[in-house]
């Protein structure tokens, strides 16, 4: 074996007890008033010391009427635990530190219809109070953040559960649902209709939805199902909202999107909305954490922002229903 190998295994030997005994007899000098500081026994203080020094197999302190003295090998022994300790502290420290969200990260995963506005608005409520915490969000599908977060790849996620059986895997507390528009580019054969026929627009125009795969997909598959229509027949399929905005901007496609995401566009005039209603069998969107996994400090922040957040903006389209009632309702006919 050589040296340095020799030498590695011996510091291996070496425990926290260890290191604490040395850098204490160095500092107060007196096995007695160490033993105490360690809450033990001055005999169980020798017997480490003693240990130690066989671990060695040299002599590490002289025994003198004033106390213990370091020997030179003492001494370099006394410098790297110092020094160990230093380190350890510092890493409970950042530990520390992370649980309390002030360092680390936070990957935080969201449907397209909750980032632009709860997620948002939540995300930058907690930046405020914890300006250190490195936060990543995703926006995916349901069926994507569901993946990510049983890979443990993602903390928690906004999203709704894609199969029956999940709730057996995570805890989910719903926040909302969206709003799905229908909406054409500016200039749209179909754009200032005042009726617009969802079996016709489902024959007769290309329609950019999301994939199968998603619950939003198979709630819009249900209501054709549940009104007696068969899907479009000409589709795009795009899990991008860019993608998605610009091939419907380019197009005479229909998109099927969530209002939230189309706002901006919307107001822009960029984008038309028709007078389709979708999206009423829609699940609701929530927090969706696994099982029996305790949240971090930051978890539970960012979750009572979003509560906060979806119950004032559940009283504001409540008030903003009842004042100004929908005009139109979807015609299959």
């Amino acid at each position: 074996m050589s040296e340095t190998h020799r030498q590695a295994a011996l510091l291996n030997r070496l425990r926290y007890k260890h290191l604490r005994l040395m850098a204490l007899l160095d500092e107060q000098r007196n096995l007695h008033r160490v033993a105490v500081i360690l809450n033990m026994s001055q005999p169980a203080a020798t017997r480490m010391l003693h240990d130690i020094e066989n671990i060695f197999a040299c002599t590490l302190f002289e025994r003198t009427p004033r106390g213990v003295q370091p020997t030179d090998t003492g001494e370099v022994l006394i410098e790297f635990a110092h020094g160990a300790l230093n380190r350890l502290d510092r890493c409970a420290t950042s530990l520390q530190r992370h649980q309390l969200g002030d360092q680390g990260q936070l990957a935080i995963g969201a449907v397209m219809g909750a980032a632009p506005d709860l997620v948002a608005e939540a995300v930058i409520e907690l930046k405020r109070q914890r300006p250190l915490l490195q936060v990543r969000l995703l926006g995916e599908t349901s069926d994507q953040l569901v993946e990510l977060l049983t890979q443990n790849r993602i903390d928690m996620a906004i999203a709704r559960h894609v199969t029956a059986l999940q709730h057996n895997l995570f805890d989910f507390e719903p926040l909302g649902n969206e709003r799905m528009l229908a909406v054409v580019r500016q200039g749209h054969p179909l754009a200032g209709a005042g009726k617009v026929a969802l079996a016709e627009t489902l024959e007769q125009w290309p329609w950019i939805l999301q994939p199968i795969e998603s619950p939003a997909r198979q709630a819009l598959e249900k209501e054709f199902e549940m009104a007696g229509l068969m899907s479009p027949r000409d589709i795009i399929e795009c899990g991008s909202i860019f993608a998605a905005l610009q091939l419907v901007r380019c197009s005479d496609s229909i998109l099927v999107m969530a209002e939230s995401v189309l706002r901006d566009y919307l107001h822009t005039g960029m984008i038309i909305p028709l007078p389709l209603s979708l999206g009423r069998t829609l699940p609701p969107y929530g927090i969706m954490t696994r099982r029996e996994e305790p949240l971090s400090e930051p978890m539970q922040q960012l979750c009572a922002h979003l509560r906060s957040i979806a119950a004032r903006r559940e009283r504001s389209t409540l008030a903003l229903d009842s004042s100004h009632p929908v005009p139109f309702t979807a015609s299959s006919q």
